[in-house]
């Protein structure tokens, strides 16, 4: 799976943007999509993974030297309280995955009215965040099974999840840590939602 995303110094309809006036590659950017259009091109990245591509990826990381980070969520309609869990964990190693629920699973957990943004628009949304440097969709009620495959060397949830974090008996009998991190106060998904849906 692959996401797309827009050249760095490009903007919408007015070509370079004053910081990527300079910038060659932003111009060949703006050069390079529709004539007359004055947009980047979308270009291919590849942090939105498959299982067996993460799992090839976790090896890379792993002959590397590097330490991997895992967390998880439906991470549906970000907000600042996602962006800073996310950064947070990604502080605590030297890369970050990112295991993300699938539609169907955030149904299961959310109600049928969820998620607001399909998993591939979760998916996208969340891989072009700095902080996430890979995405991996999973289907069942939690990632345990992922995460023992994938065994990283740092598990972090919310705080609101310390009474129950799935993989966390094999993270730590593989000598890794679980790590439970503080949320943001004032954020919340269900109570975006719940706002914008209740104005007249």
């Amino acid at each position: 799976m692959s996401s797309g995303y827009f050249e760095k110094g490009a903007a919408p309809g007015g070509g370079p943007t004053a910081r990527g006036r300079n910038s060659a590659a932003a111009a060949r950017a703006a050069e390079s999509g529709p004539p007359g259009t004055g947009y980047a091109t979308l270009k291919t990245v590849t942090r939105i993974l498959s299982r067996a591509d993460i799992l090839e990826q976790r090896a890379r990381w792993r002959a590397e030297g590097k330490s991997v980070v895992f967390t998880n969520g439906c991470f549906d309609l970000l907000h600042p309280g996602h962006i800073r869990l996310l950064e947070q964990a990604r502080s605590l190693g030297d890369v970050l995955i990112l295991g993300l629920n699938s539609d169907a699973g955030v149904r299961r957990t959310k109600g049928p009215s969820r998620p607001i943004l399909d998993e591939r628009e979760r998916a996208e949304l969340a891989g072009e965040l700095a902080a996430v440097d890979a995405v991996v969709l999973f289907d069942e009620e939690t990632p345990r099974d992922l995460i023992a495959a994938v065994l990283p060397d740092i598990l972090v949830k919310g705080a609101d999840w310390s009474h129950f974090i799935a993989g966390r008996e094999e993270v730590e009998q593989a000598g890794g840590l679980v790590i439970a991190l503080d949320l943001e106060p004032g954020y919340s998904t269900t109570n975006l939602v719940d706002s914008l849906t209740s104005q007249p």
